[in-house]
């Protein structure tokens, strides 16, 4: 017979722990600011919105809110020591990309990195240069 307590124990505390492990993971906004700081560097909220409102409209407290709570959540690092504060990317973009794919590879093909290329190299028409490129890794791989 099933222990009923035990098993809402043990699912409560699963939603936990998997809701903890996701905390760190940027929402689709923050990895848009991440990007912005990736490749200006360090900036305010001042700069990061105005690049944000080239392609969709928003508020400057809204950047501000976001780029808050992605200090909280360890994505920035906040510098206090001027007036205008200066945000820089706390994690790297490999590492971000890296665990982004893995979560999606995991979730969307069942961690099968071959059904993700056929399906990608199935839906996108790969230049020559892409091709080459994909060869030569493979031969690197290969290798190792």
């Amino acid at each position: 017979m099933l222990n009923t307590k035990r098993f809402v124990y043990i699912s409560c505390t699963k939603a936990f722990v998997d809701n903890m492990s996701n905390t760190n993971k940027p929402t689709e906004s923050e990895y848009q600011i991440l990007q912005i700081l990736w490749e200006k560097g360090p900036s305010n909220v001042r700069q990061v919105n105005d690049i944000i409102n080239l392609t969709k409209e928003t508020g400057y407290t809204t950047t501000l809110k976001l780029m808050q709570i992605m200090s909280d959540k360890g994505l920035v690092e906040r510098d206090t020591s001027t007036r205008t504060h200066v945000y820089t990317a706390a994690i790297t973009q490999k590492d971000t990309q890296g665990e982004l794919l893995s979560s999606f590879l995991q979730k969307t093909f069942k961690g099968s990195a071959m059904s993700l290329v056929m399906q990608t190299l199935g839906n996108h028409k790969a230049s020559k240069e892409e091709l080459k490129e994909i060869k030569k890794l493979i031969n690197q791989l290969e290798k190792e």
